[in-house]
């Protein structure tokens, strides 16, 4: 399954591109021109490659963005990686600790106020479980009482089934969907799903409300019987 989104014709494998552009060229040639800050956030002809590799057909996804470089696209996801999609503000304190304290992070995109973390196959199914082990709310409305409720908002996880839209490779809107850390290699290193249940942990800790400290004590129970004993003796 892939698609390009703006691309009104399927190329096949072997089509000639519409508009004659050399992708991979294109992306070889503003790599030398970028400033090191910029690279985090353009694709390489590698990074093209290890994207069209998540779908069936690569060489006819390479065809379509040849024709329409500048047009973002989807994907699907469950092959070569799934993604965690939250709200930007709490992705962005993960992204914080994963650089700052963590093992870094995978390719990472925003797109319509959230953002997009590419995530090892398999994260989709087994963080929210994790999430629910460790008593983490993730916005449900399910009724359940998580320990944590409140502080975390809701995580959209897509794995195999689902398609995520992906910013392009070449320039791109400023609101549409763009890179933050793009794609530079065949074979970039993703996060699994214990090492973003860390993040989501040490952000959702940080932001959790506290009024009391901590306390080695456990919390009181409404329902337990007090007794006055200050008079006995």
């Amino acid at each position: 399954m892939s698609a390009w989104l703006k691309d009104e014709t399927t190329l096949h494998t072997g089509a000639t591109p519409r508009h004659g552009v050399d992708i991979f060229a294109l992306l070889r040639d503003r790599t030398g021109d970028r400033a090191a800050d910029d690279r985090a956030a353009q694709v390489t002809a590698s990074g093209a490659a290890w994207l069209a590799g998540a779908t069936a057909y690569p060489r006819s996804t390479l065809s379509q963005w040849e024709a329409r470089p500048g047009s973002p696209g989807v994907l699907p996801c469950g092959s070569a990686f799934d993604v965690v999609n939250v709200p930007a503000l709490f992705g962005r304190r993960m992204l914080e600790q994963l650089w700052a304290e963590g093992p870094g992070s995978g390719p990472v995109a925003t797109h319509r106020g959230r953002m997009l973390l590419f995530a090892a196959p398999g994260t989709a199914q087994r963080l929210p479980s994790l999430l629910a082990w460790e008593e983490w709310g993730t916005g449900s409305t399910s009724g359940s009482s998580p320990r944590h409720h409140g502080a975390m908002p809701p995580l959209l996880c897509h794995g195999t089934g689902d398609a995520v839209t992906v910013p392009p490779l070449v320039g791109g809107s400023g609101g549409g969907p763009r890179w933050l850390v793009a794609p530079d290699t065949r074979n970039p290193w993703l996060p699994g799903p214990d090492v973003l249940l860390w993040a989501c942990v040490r952000v959702g800790r940080s932001a959790a409300p506290s009024t009391t400290g901590n306390s080695i004590f456990p919390p009181a129970d409404p329902g337990a019987n007090v007794y006055d004993v200050s008079r006995r003796r």
